[in-house]
């Protein structure tokens, strides 16, 4: 495994047993990690139906990370009925460093980012327009073009920590 992608679901605090189709990691309001239906090695090589296609045009040796929330999301002050729960995100951040130490992935701008950023990069891809992460409802100081490096510089603390026991 090569990337790691980080996204919201765009649905409620749980996860579906759809939107487990389509993440390898869904994380709840509780900070509860739930497996997808695939596991990340099957995304080494992406075969029809027998992957997590979670992100249009980057699945191969990606690793789609999920939190579950954000239905409803309309821009910063109307962020709908379900926004990110700190404790989420933070567990989100610990699952994508531990994810790293294991993968030995790189945290940079092109192994570790978010939906938005990988269309913003990608124009000709289906992930072009794709919202996720451009709020962190727990951190609403984090603009929308900082929001992917805000991301990888929590994975970078814990990682470090993490490798620091």
């Amino acid at each position: 495994m090569k990337k790691i992608v980080i996204h919201w679901s765009a649905g409620g605090y749980y996860p579906s047993a759809y939107e487990k189709e389509f993440y390898h990691f869904l994380i709840d309001k509780d900070g509860k990690i739930y497996n997808g239906k695939f596991a990340p090695e099957n995304n080494e090589v992406c075969k029809m139906g027998k992957y997590a296609a979670h992100t249009g045009g980057g699945n191969t040796g990606a690793i789609g990370v999920c939190m579950c929330a954000m239905a409803g999301f309309k821009n910063k002050n109307n962020v709908g009925n379900y926004p990110i729960k700190k404790i989420q995100f933070e567990a989100c951040m610990k699952l994508c460093a531990e994810l790293s130490i294991k993968y030995k992935i790189d945290i940079t701008p092109n192994t570790v980012f978010t939906h938005y950023e990988f269309g913003r990069r990608n124009p000709s891809s289906t992930s072009k327009g794709k919202i996720d992460i451009i709020f962190i409802p727990p951190y609403p100081w984090v603009g929308e073009e900082d929001a992917g490096n805000f991301i990888r510089s929590k994975i970078k603390w814990y990682k470090n920590n993490i490798t620091k026991k």
